[in-house]
């Protein structure tokens, strides 16, 4: 078996998919960098953010859009970029209304964008002393988009491997890719370009011990996701794909939850 297939779904409809997710991880990566090194959060108006963070995501689902039709035959409802696009908005907004309740009152995190209106995130959980900025929802999609491709990847090759007990590493290898995305993130945005616009108050034990709690996200979310066509003769459907976003967005709570009750804040 060649690399490529260990690696990418033997489904044409989802493998062509994925290998455009990675090809544009680096250009949301260079446009948040852009963002930090140009001092750009900080000048720019509510609506310049706005615009910029929909720059940035739009391309998640309208390049795949656009040129589907040379790889798949499927219609659009039934096409794996659209049922991955749908499930990681469905995940990202429950990240953003309910869980980001938790980052600011147990973990520590705080935004402070002084020129953003644009807010939405939950009325009961939480203290409430902070708002979700929007521009938020729609960096999530890429971040998320890029996190759970190459976790797909990393899982589909340790599959293809065959090991014994791979029912136990299976589950490891999930903790340990989301551990490894919440440090880079947590560690990529609070830095010192970004000082005053976001951070954790104590930084060192949020990278340590918080990027565990921040990887809940994606023990519950990454087995769920993988799992989405990648059988072409188990394909789900659009209406199961948003399930299976609302179902890991559930499981999240109740382990962010208990995260809360064990560690109480950091």
């Amino acid at each position: 078996m060649s690399l490529s297939a260990r690696l990418f779904s033997a489904n044409p409809d989802k493998a062509w998919v994925e290998k455009f997710f990675l090809l544009y991880s680096p250009v949301w990566m260079a446009g948040m960098a852009y963002m930090m090194l140009s001092g750009a959060d900080k000048r720019w108006s509510d609506t310049a953010l706005l615009i910029q963070s929909l720059v940035m995501a739009l391309p998640v689902l309208l390049i795949p859009m656009l040129i589907a039709r040379r790889y798949s035959t499927q219609p659009w409802h039934d096409s794996y970029w659209f049922k991955v696009n749908l499930y990681l908005f469905v995940f990202g907004f429950f990240g953003n209304y309910f869980g980001s309740e938790y980052f600011f009152d147990v973990l520590g995190m705080v935004y402070h964008y002084p020129q953003v209106t644009t807010t939405l995130d939950s009325a009961l959980l939480g203290e409430g002393k902070q708002t979700v900025p929007l521009i938020m929802y729609a960096y999530t999609h890429v971040y998320f988009m890029t996190y759970h491709a190459s976790a797909n990847i990393v899982l589909r090759g340790l599959r293809s491997l065959k090991l014994p007990a791979m029912w136990l590493l299976f589950p490891i290898f999930v903790f340990g890719i989301g551990y490894f995305w919440a440090w880079m993130e947590t560690k990529a945005m609070a830095n010192p370009m970004m000082a005053s616009s976001f951070y954790y108050q104590k930084m060192d034990l949020m990278l340590a011990y918080g990027s565990a709690i921040y990887a809940t996200y994606f023990i519950a979310s990454f087995p769920i996701y993988y799992f989405i066509d990648e059988s072409p003769a188990r394909r789900w459907t659009w209406l199961q794909a948003a399930a299976g976003g609302l179902s890991a967005s559930m499981l999240t709570f109740y382990l962010l939850d208990s995260a809360a009750h064990w560690v109480g804040s950091l």
